[in-house]
């Protein structure tokens, strides 16, 4: 009797690195392209409160999508609710289809900063050099090509779930919804065709910018530098002070120590407003099985003074 060969966790072909270029330069590169047009658009339309507006609502809408939906719902399981809208506004953020998302995250967790992990900022070396040629890999260049996740192993569960799957599968036209969503409300407010381009440029293009590169500094900054309250075997770091800017995501040692809490601020005081969502929507029965760590074992995770007694 054959023996069968163990599942590949990773996927590599020709094939597949020419979709990972595709999808790097449709929604990594041109957004820095689009928020250079939206700069030069201000000579032909001043920026206004329709922009502002449209451009921070669609940044919530979406940032939450992918905090709330892609990292602590569907990666972690940290709460149970009924899917689907989150799946929509985290794949209009253009970060990726919510099932590839979820597979390279768990990949990253299993991997964090070890040979595996996609997007490392510590395996290029020493000194300065390497210190920004990790920086740099790890906060952009990494989705150029990589090796890709196999979904069958890293994220059985959401293939099982046909409305993610459905989701999935329609991703580039969520992304085309959130740029034409702006664009059809600022022609509407302003009746003109300037401001439906002036909408499309800051609430599609520039939100897509800034959010891309609110994450992606979790994934680079944030496993270099910043604090350190909790043991993790790798070497992510809290940022506090960017904790309402990432929607609580900044508190990443938090959730590295305690990756199956829906709070990644842990105590009150810490601002996670992505945690404050899931408490609404608790409160409201919208969302169950919320899994917060004891005070016990955050207590027996905390790193300990050199010298202190264990």
């Amino acid at each position: 009797m054959s023996v069968a060969e163990p599942r590949r966790k990773t996927l590599s072909s020709p094939y597949i690195h020419k979709l990972q270029r595709r999808h790097f330069l449709l929604f990594d590169v041109a957004p820095i392209v689009g928020t250079v047009a939206a700069v030069a658009f201000l000579w032909v339309h001043p920026f206004g409160w329709t922009e502002f507006a449209l451009l921070a609502g669609m940044w919530l809408l979406t940032g939450l999508g992918i905090t709330v939906g892609y990292h602590r719902l569907f990666t972690h399981r940290t709460f149970s609710t009924t899917p689907g809208v989150q799946a929509v506004l985290g794949s209009m953020a253009g970060q990726g289809p919510v099932i590839s998302w979820v597979a390279l995250h768990r990949r990253h967790h299993e991997f964090s900063d070890r040979e595996g992990d996609p997007h490392s900022p510590n395996l290029s070396g020493g000194g300065m050099r390497g210190l920004l040629r990790g920086l740099v890999h790890s906060h952009f260049l990494w989705m150029r090509r990589h090796e890709y996740p196999n979904v069958v192993h890293y994220a059985p569960d959401l293939l099982r779930n046909r409305v993610l799957v459905r989701v999935t599968r329609h991703y580039h036209w969520w992304v085309a919804l959130g740029l034409a969503v702006p664009a059809l409300v600022g022609g509407l407010v302003e009746l003109s065709w300037q401001g439906a381009v002036a909408g499309l440029l800051w609430g599609g293009f520039v939100r897509i910018f800034v959010l891309e590169h609110i994450v992606w500094a979790i994934n680079s900054f944030l496993h270099r530098f910043g604090t350190r309250p909790y043991e993790s075997r790798e070497n992510s770091r809290n940022g506090g002070v960017f904790a309402l800017l990432t929607l609580g995501e900044a508190w990443h040692n938090n959730h590295h120590a305690f990756p199956e809490s829906p709070s990644f601020g842990l105590d009150w005081y810490r601002l996670d407003p992505g945690f404050w969502l899931i408490k609404a929507l608790s409160a409201a029965g919208m969302a169950w099985n919320l899994k917060t760590p004891s005070a016990e074992r955050r207590a027996s995770r905390r790193v300990r003074p050199a010298g202190a007694r264990s």
